[in-house]
């Protein structure tokens, strides 16, 4: 699934990026791209970040722009 429409970033590109290191919606920002247009894929990302590290209880995708 695209989770960042502005960069066309997939939730599965994330999920590596995570798995390999990046641990801040930050370091997303700057590896990906993600966050840097509309914003709207934020909490996702956060969300995202959340179940990797195993803290997660969900993960909602909120925006459909």
């Amino acid at each position: 699934m695209i989770v960042c429409l502005c960069k066309g970033v997939s939730d599965h590109r994330i999920r590596n990026a995570i798995h390999n290191g990046s641990q801040s919606v930050d370091e997303l920002t700057l590896e990906l791209g993600v966050c840097s247009g509309c914003g709207c894929c934020r909490e996702t990302c956060e969300d995202l970040i959340s179940e990797c590290s195993g803290t997660a209880t969900t993960v909602q995708v909120l925006c459909a722009a």
